[in-house]
């Protein structure tokens, strides 16, 4: 397990990389956050004026078309996050292969593949309502239960966006393929994923320790100044890990998939990236 892992941290540095040659990757996650932020806020605030929620608290149900307006939110959000990721991932893909990409270069191929993305967000979204359906009917176990396969959903799902972004196909096809690929090619897929995570992780905790001892240290001053300064550093360095995180995930997602295609993968570790891909037996 410690083997594996290390070499799973090694794909992930491999991936660091790669970001370090084409820091402009990060601007898709920060645009995806943004866009994300905007969608929320035009489906929420509007509740405000559309619902009673004095009636909803004293048990009176949720009008059937509240189901619709949070369908209609899982798609825009899906959208947003799908269409921002296959930029990320289709830039990526272009260094991989030996070129220099631009923003632009990212936009215009997650445009050419919006009709795609849409199908993919529409897929997202109902999967969504599902889940959301188990675990409001089922109490704690439909918790547990839509917890478990919202997670199995994310892993078979992990290569769907390089698919899309690679190959000329439809959503369905391509979460189907994305399927078979990790029943094909298992490896340490998911110690990938989770490495990346587990140690991101760690680097949020560790900024918010950090920013509460900062914390206890300047109230002692009782200057608004420094508190504000303090927790606008911590909540910086917090965004900042995560668009790190989204972005490096990105373009892992993009190296695993070209090499798992036979594909030549730039500055990436070929013995890794084999160790990465060994078919389970």
């Amino acid at each position: 397990m410690f083997v594996k892992f290390a070499r799973s941290w090694s794909l992930v540095k491999a991936s660091a990389g790669v970001l370090r040659q084409d820091k402009e990757l990060l601007v898709f996650p920060a645009i995806s956050v943004v866009a994300s932020l905007l969608v929320m806020a035009s489906f929420i605030l509007p509740l405000f004026g559309l619902l009673d929620f004095k009636a909803m608290e004293q048990g009176e149900r949720e009008p059937m078309w509240l189901y619709a307006w949070v369908f209609l939110f899982y798609l825009a959000q899906y959208f947003v996050i799908f269409y921002f990721n296959t930029a990320l991932v289709g830039a990526a893909m272009i260094r991989l292969q030996g070129g220099d990409p631009t923003v632009a270069d990212g936009l215009n191929i997650a445009w050419s593949k919006r009709g795609t993305i849409f199908g993919y967000a529409l897929i997202a979204a109902t999967v969504g309502m599902i889940l959301r359906a188990i675990e409001e009917r089922a109490g704690m176990i439909g918790k547990w239960v839509a917890g478990l396969l919202g997670a199995a959903w994310t892993v078979v799902t992990f290569m769907t966006v390089p698919i899309l972004v690679s190959r000329d196909i439809g959503p369905v096809d391509a979460v189907k393929e994305s399927a078979l690929l990790l029943k094909k090619t298992w490896g340490e897929n998911l110690i990938g994923q989770g490495g990346v995570g587990i140690v991101f992780g760690l680097l949020q905790f560790l900024v918010i320790a950090l920013m509460v001892v900062a914390l206890i240290a300047v109230a002692a001053t009782k200057s608004v100044a420094l508190i504000v300064t303090v927790v606008a550093i911590g909540v910086f360095a917090m965004m900042a890990l995560a668009l790190i995180q989204a972005a490096l995930s990105g373009i892992y997602s993009a190296a695993l998939y070209r090499h798992a295609m036979g594909e030549e993968t730039l500055g990436m570790d070929r013995a890794l990236l084999d160790a990465a891909f060994a078919v389970k037996r």
